[in-house]
């Protein structure tokens, strides 16, 4: 299974490889027109760039969620250990005896 998880790796990597050398010419972004706002790049940098971009654009726009939900689940877990653990009833033990 190693194997085969490895031999993904490196096709996936050979493929964007492939695609990074076939995409090196100059490209030019702008933005509405103003030319002070006009970049120019080999497109697959342009598109890594934008691609790193909008992935740290939707872990900042997850993190509220994250951050209150790991308050929730330590609160849970403080809650949980700080009650008493149930006395175990007298029929209980009978229960287990049988099964025994």
């Amino acid at each position: 299974m190693s194997l085969l998880t490895w031999l993904l790796r490196v096709a996936v990597f050979l493929l964007l490889v492939g695609f990074a050398l076939s995409n090196t010419e100059t490209a030019a972004v702008r933005f509405f027109g103003i030319p002070q706002f006009e970049w120019r790049a080999p497109l697959v940098l342009l598109l890594l760039a934008f691609f790193a971009l909008g992935a740290l654009l939707g872990v900042l726009a997850t993190m509220p969620m994250v951050l209150r939900r790991n308050r929730e689940l330590h609160a849970l877990r403080r809650e949980h250990t700080a009650q008493p653990a149930p006395l175990m009833a007298s029929g209980s033990r009978a229960t287990s005896a049988r099964s025994s």
